[in-house]
């Protein structure tokens, strides 16, 4: 699967004012996950899942326990899972994940990102079916034959181990995230580098020039959107 591990790496926060929205953002996906469920991870799957990818992204202690603290106090805040579909120039696929509590400003603003940088919001499922849905995890000091080996071992099926950036990337099936979790940790890695359920083109594309000058400013536009949780897309920035 190669470089698709790229798309995750280019949604790490590189300054700041970014850090500051994903925080933020992660303070929402959090409160959601807790009040669809028990606010204690070890017995809410998803708000596991969560918590884990959000330590890979160095979210602060206090702003997990702002969101625990606030679904266990009982608000009545909802949100709405939304996922808009579209596309850019040349062949390039959007997925917009995004956690509201306004229907119709998520939909003006993630159209409007649309419509300002030379793409075109889509109908559901024109661009899903060209992705897959996958969890990754990333491990540094050990090798591929190690994680195979330790994964082999507690009898967890992935669909592939890559050694990519001085570490090892594994891509399994989404039920087999936390199979693929507790077989590492139990292996004694505390840590890692990523652990996502994202979405994976089958296929990705390159632009060039004026094309991917737009779809960066259109990628940059809905990830500055207070709505928007993730943008996947089937782009290869080879240069990231």
């Amino acid at each position: 699967m190669g470089r698709k591990w790229n798309n995750i790496k280019e949604g790490k926060a590189k300054n700041d004012a970014q850090k500051t929205r994903v925080y933020a953002k992660f303070g929402v996906e959090i409160f959601v996950a807790a009040k669809k469920g028990d606010p204690n991870p070890e017995t809410n799957a998803a708000l596991k899942a969560v918590l884990e990818r959000a330590k890979t992204y160095n979210v602060p202690r206090a702003i997990i326990d702002r969101a625990l603290e606030k679904a266990k106090g009982g608000s009545d805040e909802t949100y709405d899972e939304l996922r808009y579909e579209g596309f850019g120039p040349n062949g390039a696929m959007l997925i917009v994940d995004a956690l509201t509590n306004n229907v119709n400003r998520t939909f003006s603003d993630v159209r409007s990102a649309f419509k300002k940088n030379a793409g075109n919001l889509g109908v559901s499922g024109s661009v899903a079916y060209m992705f897959d849905s996958v969890a990754v995890f990333g491990v540094e000091g050990k090798s591929e034959e190690e994680i195979l080996e330790t994964l082999m071992e507690a009898d967890v099926d992935v669909r592939d181990i890559v050694a990519e950036d001085e570490q090892v990337i594994v891509y399994a099936e989404p039920d087999q995230f936390h199979a693929v979790q507790e077989a590492l940790k139990n292996a004694g890695i505390a840590e890692f580098t990523v652990a996502e359920l994202t979405m994976i083109p089958q296929n990705e594309v390159t632009l060039e020039g004026d094309a991917e000058v737009s779809f960066r400013k259109l990628i940059d536009a809905l990830e500055d959107l207070d709505d928007v949780q993730q943008v996947y897309h089937n782009v290869d920035f080879g240069d990231e």
